[in-house]
């Protein structure tokens, strides 16, 4: 199994909304891909809470039955309709993938 998690700080303001709103468009776009390619075991995405200590701010922990399954995630149509929004919006991102 692959873990695959994902952090992103946003900008402040970019493509024309704060950061609020462009967090809950991402959530929105990005649980669209929680079964686009079998393979996918667990998908969560979930936004900084204000109560809870956080440095970033939209978290993506998922989990993959292998490395073939993980690959044609990032590779499926959908996903990678994902990406220019999020690159757009984003000021960092951190990412760790691991197999147990």
């Amino acid at each position: 199994m692959i873990k695959h998690i994902v952090m992103w700080k946003l900008k402040e303001e970019a493509e024309g909304a704060d950061r609020a709103t462009n967090a809950s468009e991402m959530k929105r776009r990005l649980d669209e891909c929680a079964a686009i390619v079998p393979g996918i075991i667990t998908f969560e995405v979930t936004l900084a809470q204000a109560d809870l200590e956080a440095t970033y701010d939209v978290v993506l922990y998922s989990e993959f039955a292998d490395r073939a399954a993980l690959a044609a995630y990032i590779a499926h149509p959908v996903h990678q309709a994902v990406v220019p929004f999020i690159g757009a919006i984003r000021e960092g991102r951190q990412c760790m993938d691991y197999e147990i």
